[in-house]
């Protein structure tokens, strides 16, 4: 029963703020008691949805009652057979916990940050809805529900995003990232055909036990035999580089945070972008069996990793600076995935929900205090007014470093060490790229934190004056999130890789003993164990030095090295390049079917040709009638020589 309640009761709320939506308000007191009810309901049902998956985590996870609850049948066809059902194991309740605390928080924080916006039920209903489908997704017992709930999170952050669709910029973003995620679940629908005719079926249970049996089967595409499960694997991971950002389908993140600040919390600590690392690991079963696919994992996982981390060190924007880090994390947890330490994925996924959450609405704190200033250019000095706040982003800043002993520094530690373990060339790869990604990290994190809230005031004394501390109902969820940052990596570390680690996940993650990379992680030289705290240290020294003591040297760094900072700036001209092959050329393909296809051949020989030809026939005929005698007996003289002419020729033989 709780099973269904942690799913369904945010859809509850969903639905209640959605009824209101479409209720009238004569005037401005009774529009504000709506708005309340639509938070209060909502804001509810995540509360106790949050209570239930804790109570549900104690009974799966820790006393080990895992378990599938069969609500109806949904599809029978042949041997398509797909039931609503909800597949409750450690996974399961490792992801609702992360899920529903954060949304819960976001919820309580969006009734402070979204105070005086007009659409306040939409909002909320949203919200509450993106929640629903995630948690659906997450609690598949097969394919097709899993392929419900990836569409319905990517539908909801269409919602989102273009939330505020009177701006041309937040409906532009939303159309990219619904556009980017299309390419992405066209792969991951393919990927689940192909599991249907490997294996007859979409039921999980069904498929990871057949999996072993069908390693060596093949299939035949375009007249080439390909290694089946690989096929299945890559095309599904097209998906997960879609919902998760990876390189090459990223594109659609950053531009993301042109919806309000708790949408961004949602997307980036517990939600959509997780949704590819959590297939991956669901799925650990048949990934297992091909080692291209896991090496493919690993390879993008790693690029991504350094690729967001660069393009993170000269944003401006507060927002996009934390969203490219999102980016780069989910880099971390695919490429832990990728050497099979899926339990370090999901481990690092799990604190990154808790202190990437907290950044976010950190940030928004910032921007509610700069009145909706996001440029970090035009902020400086205000750590005395929002002290707080303040705090608080030293704490999120600090586990996204992987500080001794903050959340981030168990788990990301242990996927660098993981990948180090692997003893394979893209393991070697992931690693070092891994390390360079975390001094990265460490500096563009405190380059945030100092050009926003040290050094000399660049605001106008008009937006200095209005600085000021977010509400109490926007500051407690962050106390919350922090206390995540804080422990959740050092209670967490023996149940997820370390001594607990295989009574804790049980059946929820396989590894197959040849990969032994997570197993062997706990014994990597002391040097490995030592350089990510050493980069970040360096890499907090070089912001200390470049932001707070000679702030004259980025400004020339900039000016000598021009073209790398535009190359980063404009983040390796993927949108340019994209562009350039497929918008620009689509649009003229559109605008060619539009003007040939449509107006020309369809139109000009269809409706429009054949109505010019009976306009054009009538207006001949009518003017045939002419009304003059001598024009009707010409015509007839003209029949009567037409008719005999037509009768000699006729009779003549």
């Amino acid at each position: 029963m709780l099973d269904i309640l942690v799913v369904f009761l945010p859809l509850f709320g969903s639905v209640i703020a959605g009824i209101i939506i479409f209720v009238p308000a004569a005037d401005k007191e009774k529009q504000h008691s709506l708005d309340l009810l639509a938070q209060w309901a909502t804001c509810a049902s995540l509360v106790l949805s949050m209570i239930c998956a804790i109570v549900v985590f104690k009974d799966v996870a820790l006393e080990g009652n895992a378990r599938t609850t069969e609500l109806f049948t949904w599809i029978d066809s042949g041997a398509l057979e797909a039931s609503w059902a909800l597949k409750v194991d450690t996974l399961t309740a490792v992801m609702m916990i992360v899920v529903t605390v954060v949304s819960a928080m976001v919820h309580i924080y969006s009734v402070g940050y979204m105070h005086h916006d007009p659409a306040i039920p939409r909002f909320m209903c949203y919200l509450s809805l993106f929640t629903f489908f995630m948690l659906m997704l997450i609690t598949s017992d097969n394919l097709v529900q899993l392929f419900f709930g990836w569409e319905g999170v990517g539908l909801a952050s269409y919602l989102l995003i273009g939330f505020w669709y009177n701006k041309p910029t937040a409906n532009a973003a939303a159309i990219k990232a619904f556009l980017v995620n299309r390419v992405g679940d066209f792969g991951f629908a393919l990927g689940i055909f192909a599991v249907f005719m490997l294996f007859q079926t979409v039921e999980l249970d069904t498929i990871f036990a057949a999996a072993e049996g069908k390693k060596d089967a093949t299939f035949v595409i375009f007249g080439a035999e390909v290694h089946a499960l690989t096929a299945c694997c890559l095309l599904l991971f097209v998906g997960a580089m879609g919902k998760s950002a990876q390189l090459g389908l990223h594109t659609w993140l950053p531009d993301a945070m042109e919806g309000p600040t708790p949408v961004s919390a949602l997307i980036h600590a517990a939600t959509m972008v997780t949704a590819g690392v959590f297939m991956v690991a669901r799925l650990s079963p048949i990934f297992e069996f091909s080692d291209t696919a896991l090496t493919v994992v690993t390879l993008v996982g790693a690029t991504t990793a350094i690729f967001a981390a660069t393009v993170g060190c000269v944003q401006n924007d507060i927002k996009r600076v934390i969203a490219y880090s999102t980016c780069s994390q989910l880099g971390y947890m695919f490429f832990a995935c990728g050497v099979s330490a899926y339990s370090a994925g999901v481990f690092h996924l799990m604190t990154h929900g808790f202190f990437k959450a907290l950044l976010f609405l950190g940030a928004g704190s910032v921007i509610h205090a700069m009145s909706d200033e996001q440029d970090m250019r035009r902020m400086g000095g205000i750590w005395k007014h929002i002290k707080v706040t303040y705090a608080l982003m030293w704490i999120g800043s600090l586990a996204l470093a992987g500080v001794p002993f903050f959340a981030g520094f168990y788990s990301k530690d242990i996927v660098l060490e993981a990948a180090y373990a692997a003893e394979t060339g893209i393991g070697q790869y992931a690693f070092w790229l891994g390390i360079l990604a975390a001094f990265l990290t460490a500096f563009y994190s405190w380059r945030l934190l100092f050009m926003t809230f040290h050094g000399e005031p660049r605001a106008d004394e008009k937006t200095m004056a209005h600085v000021h501390e977010s509400p109490k109902v926007m500051i407690l969820p962050l106390f919350v999130l922090a206390i995540g940052a804080l422990f959740s990596g050092y209670v967490a570390y023996d149940y997820f890789v370390g001594v607990k680690a295989a009574e804790f996940w049980g059946d929820a993650i396989l590894i197959l003993e040849q990969h032994k990379a997570l197993e062997n992680a706990h014994h990597v030289p002391t040097w490995v164990k030592l350089s990510p705290i050493v980069v970040g240290v360096l890499g907090i020294g070089l912001a200390y030095v470049l932001y707070i003591q000679r702030t004259d040297i980025p400004g020339k760094i900039t000016e000598k090295f021009q073209a790398i900072y535009q190359f980063l700036l404009n983040k390796w001209y993927f949108d340019e390049l994209y562009e350039f092959l497929f918008v620009r050329p689509s649009f003229a393909l559109g605008r060619g079917f539009w003007r040939v296809v449509d107006e020309i051949i369809i139109d000009g020989l269809g409706p429009d040709g054949i109505s010019n030809t009976v306009r054009l026939a009538a207006k001949r005929v009518a003017a045939l009638q002419s009304g003059y005698l001598y024009h009707y007996a010409f015509a007839m003289l003209i029949g009567v020589v037409v008719i005999m002419t037509w009768y000699l020729v006729g009779h003549s033989g």
